[in-house]
């Protein structure tokens, strides 16, 4: 009886330290995968190869706009990152390089909200709310929303 009690108290203290070093492990992956997919691929450096890598092809940006809710694709916004960068003729300067602050990040199981601050020359332009969920292949946004802070 001593020896299963000794047991039962030893796996007690066992698992949660695995499963916060499987926490710990995911809230890098997804901090990495924001920083390079959705900060570097979408907003600054435009590479379609790491934004499709790092969001879910059923992904969704939600907008609020004149009290209508609006929807945005992924495949949209990849459009719109293309064309911004065939118009981009020199590298951006360094109060035009968008630069991310992570607020939080919250992981249950599978799933994930991450919310972060999106900066640009020194000013918090949009706060934002990303939805994740790891797969097979990892991690992968697959929704936002945003707040945008006034000027």
């Amino acid at each position: 009886m001593k020896n299963y009690l000794l047991a039962i108290l030893f796996m007690a203290f066992l698992l949660p330290v695995g499963a916060q070093t499987n926490t710990e492990a995911d809230e890098a992956a997804i901090k990495t995968l924001i920083q390079t997919s959705y900060v570097d691929g979408l907003q600054n450096i435009k590479n379609i190869e790491k934004i499709e890598e790092g969001f879910h092809s059923g992904f969704n940006l939600l907008m609020l706009q004149n009290g209508m809710l609006n929807k945005l694709p992924i495949y949209n916004w990849i459009e719109y990152a293309k064309q911004r960068k065939a118009k981009q003729t020199e590298p951006l300067k360094e109060e035009e390089i968008t630069s991310c602050k992570f607020l939080n990040i919250d992981i249950t199981g599978t799933a994930a909200i991450a919310k972060i601050e999106l900066n640009k020359g020194g000013k918090t332009i949009f706060v934002d709310y990303l939805s994740l969920y790891k797969f097979e292949d990892g991690w992968k946004i697959v929704g936002k929303i945003y707040y945008r802070v006034p000027e």
